[in-house]
């Protein structure tokens, strides 16, 4: 198809609090609360006619931006400020696909964040936002789903000087290629501070959900787990064999092992995995892991080669996903992979699949992949649009953890809450305590979210119900 130009007519952002049932802690944080952002877009197409659409994804402290000079509430403010460049700019822009305003913009984007200490990860968040809602009106104003717009490429995907790796690739038939995927695993995630069994517990929340790991294992009999390290390879390798004689219990079980970049370098991370291999309780797990993700702190991640480690499992890049050419940064240095994440942006993971292809393609055996990562996708609008990318691009499992440390549509109203389970009765489970996202022997059923015209949901939240987002602080004075 002819993708359609459109051009930004009007912007509405919007956010509301969230508080978590249990802390998680990944990296050098602890989250016990957070704030979500909510944004709505209306387009004016060329040729005439108007839609709006939405996006939603969490304001996640100390992860897009880790600099400890940051608090955590200017670590909102900033990417609140990322979302603010990418809305002004593109409302004062042309007529474009949906492709070209994100290509056409990337550059002055990433500088005009750079000239206010926005790194470029921050920057990603608020092109993705906007981009997403953007998506979302045009998918709606021609009546289309997500994945059947991309197989069209409605968004009008082509080589462009932003990926020069990538200038003779037919776009076209790799989008057209896609065969998505309906129904996917859900790797859950066990955060550093997640008891493993009751013993592990001095209170309970007893709000009637799994607490431990035990009791997740027990619920909602999952086959694919991601389990965090702290850096420190003692009291890792001991909290991994504690986590093993747990999942050991399993019929059959795969696992990928995070770093959030905890390690100083390459060869920390080769230590945590010598002193895994050397410990007998560990036997089955280090079988069962099937990647690490970014292990190495990310002022160093792409500095030196990977060299021993990745030639023991395939490594992928996450935190350093900041660049557009982050991924062909990575392959020089021996990583194999690369994360998807929405709040990193719809067209930075299609950008990375077609990479994936085409390097494939030069290999007797696939050795370069996407994997599905989560960033408490909470639910609704924001988990629906993250599972429409990833399963749209074909992926079987995907990590999921908004479900876990957050009950359901807690902070929502429950008249909204009703409206998704009743759009998405696949996606989502009725229980005494409200619509919740619904996991059953492991698995996420996504039917509904790939057939609903738009981005993965066919109902928007309620706005109404939300604050309005304030101008953002930053830079601070």
């Amino acid at each position: 198809m002819t993708a359609p130009r459109f051009r930004l007519l009007e912007v509405e952002r919007y956010e509301w609090p969230f508080r978590l049932r249990m802390p998680f802690r990944f990296g050098v944080i602890t989250v016990t609360h957070g704030r979500q952002a909510v944004v709505r877009a209306r387009i004016g197409l060329e040729g005439g006619g108007e839609a709006w659409g939405i996006a939603a994804e969490t304001l996640a402290a100390k992860w897009f931006d880790k600099d400890p000079r940051w608090s955590d509430a200017q670590n909102e403010e900033q990417l609140r400020r990322a979302l603010d460049l990418a809305c002004v700019a593109t409302l004062t822009g042309g007529a474009d696909t949906a492709f070209a305003h994100f290509a056409n913009a990337y550059a002055d984007h990433v500088a005009a964040c750079g000239r206010e200490d926005l790194n470029p990860l921050v920057a990603s968040y608020g092109r993705a936002l906007l981009d997403r809602a953007m998506l979302d009106a045009l998918l709606k104003a021609r009546g289309m789903s997500f994945a059947n717009g991309m197989r069209a490429n409605i968004g009008g995907m082509a080589p462009h000087a932003v990926i020069p790796d990538l200038a003779g690739l037919d776009f076209g038939r790799m989008l057209g290629s896609l065969t998505p995927s309906r129904r996917m695993h859900a790797r859950h995630t066990v955060g550093l501070v997640d008891p493993i069994t009751a013993a592990d517990q001095a209170t309970r929340v007893d709000d009637g959900l799994p607490e431990t790991v035990e009791e997740v294992a027990a619920t909602y009999r999952h086959a694919w787990w991601k389990l965090k390290v702290g850096g420190n390879v003692a009291a890792d390798v001991d909290r991994l064999c504690r986590i093993a004689s747990v999942l050991d219990r399993l019929h059959g079980y795969h696992v990928s092992l995070d770093g959030n970049e905890q390690y100083e370098d390459a060869e920390g991370v080769l230590a945590l995995w010598r002193a895994m291999q050397a410990e007998p309780r560990l036997a089955r797990l280090n079988a069962s892991i099937a990647f690490i993700e970014q292990p190495v702190k990310r002022a160093k991640a792409l500095d030196g080669a990977m060299g021993a480690l990745a030639a023991e499992r395939p490594v992928i890049v996450d935190e350093s996903d900041g660049p557009l050419d982050a991924f062909v940064q990575a392959k020089a240095l021996g990583y194999a992979g690369i994360s998807s994440k929405a709040c990193k942006g719809v067209w930075r993971s299609l950008v990375n699949l077609a990479r994936c292809r085409a390097w494939n393609a030069a290999e007797p055996e696939p050795r370069y992949f996407m994997s599905a990562e989560d960033l408490t996708t909470l639910a609704g609008a924001c988990v629906q649009q993250d599972l429409a990318l990833v399963g749209t691009m074909g992926l079987v499992h995907v990590e999921r953890n908004g479900h876990h440390f957050v009950d359901g549509f807690s902070g929502r109203p429950k008249a909204e809450a009703v409206r998704f389970l009743e759009a998405h009765p696949d996606l989502y489970a009725d229980t005494p305590r409200g619509p919740r996202l619904a996991i059953r022997e492991g698995m996420l059923e996504l039917g509904s979210v790939l057939d609903a015209v738009g981005l993965g949901a066919a109902i928007e939240p309620d706005t109404a119900a939300m604050e309005p987002m304030r101008k953002p602080d930053w830079p601070p004075a």
